[in-house]
């Protein structure tokens, strides 16, 4: 019986030992916003970073980044915040202008913002491009003729919609007339824009190419710098969140040659 005993003993010390090794660590999470454009990238460099720490758990909520913004100023929890464009993170930021920061909100932590990517924004057709789109110019003239061609472009509080609006506006397009002739609709976020295209709802979209290039779409022509400008993303840990910790380590796994070689797989420049 004393054997016994002993032996229940022994046991019960021997998962305490494991327990105290590591097999009872709390699970770290850091919560990620991040523009719909990197869902396929992040989610598989995050998990080689999952696999490579151990016990973090990288919890990931892609969108626009025009909504994700609203979220965190409207209180969502958010620890590491990546936008497809600059003004959505300048609204963010206290050490942007009041020009553009025009409430004075302070979620950025100061010193952790970075450029991390850079971008195209293409057009887009679908298979067998049924509409003969050539690229961007004579988009623009088809457009301006009224001849039936109907584009997909992101709202005007999404990055992708903002860069597509810079668009006609260098071709001197006037965008609410041409949605109000039915040559012009809307997706939320550029997935739904790649979605409309995938389908052959439409046929055009002003995409990012690494969107086109994840979704099988041909691009057939791509925007130069002084066409819309340029698509840099930034990135920057946020007050928002209750991991600064797990979220500035996860972003300098962000900036590795590891990590840069998937974004580049996908057709991202990696700016470090």
């Amino acid at each position: 019986m004393k054997k016994k005993q002993l032996g229940v003993v022994l046991l019960a010390a021997l998962v305490l030992l494991l327990t105290a090794c590591g097999g009872g660590r709390e699970t770290s999470e850091i919560a990620v916003f991040a523009a719909a454009s990197l869902q396929e990238t992040l989610t598989e460099i995050g998990e080689q970073y999952m696999e490579k720490r151990g016990n973090v758990e990288l919890i990931f909520n892609f969108d626009s980044s025009g909504t994700l913004k609203t979220q965190i100023r409207e209180g969502a929890e958010c620890d590491l915040f990546l936008s497809a464009g600059q003004r959505q993170m300048d609204q963010l930021d206290a050490s942007a202008g009041p020009d553009v920061n025009t409430e004075g909100l302070d979620f950025v932590l100061p010193d952790t913002r970075v450029d991390l990517l850079e971008n195209k924004v293409v057009l887009a057709v679908p298979e067998g491009n049924p509409a003969g789109i050539t690229g961007y110019d004579g988009l623009a003239e088809r457009l301006e003729e009224g001849s039936g061609v109907l584009l997909c472009m992101g709202n005007s509080d999404v990055p992708v919609g903002q860069y597509a609006q810079k668009l006609l506006a260098f071709y001197g397009l006037d965008e609410a007339a041409l949605a109000a002739s039915g040559l012009i609709t809307y997706g939320s976020n550029v997935k739904e824009v790649t979605t409309q295209v995938s389908e052959g709802a439409v046929d055009c979209g002003i995409i990012y190419a690494t969107d086109a290039l994840s979704a099988g779409l041909t691009a057939v022509d791509s925007a130069a710098e002084e066409m819309c400008g340029q698509v840099v993303y930034p990135a920057a840990v946020l007050t928002a969140g209750k991991n600064q910790g797990g979220a500035r380590d996860f972003l300098a796994f962000l900036r590795t040659d590891r990590a840069a070689d998937v974004f580049r797989s996908m057709g991202f420049i990696h700016l470090g």
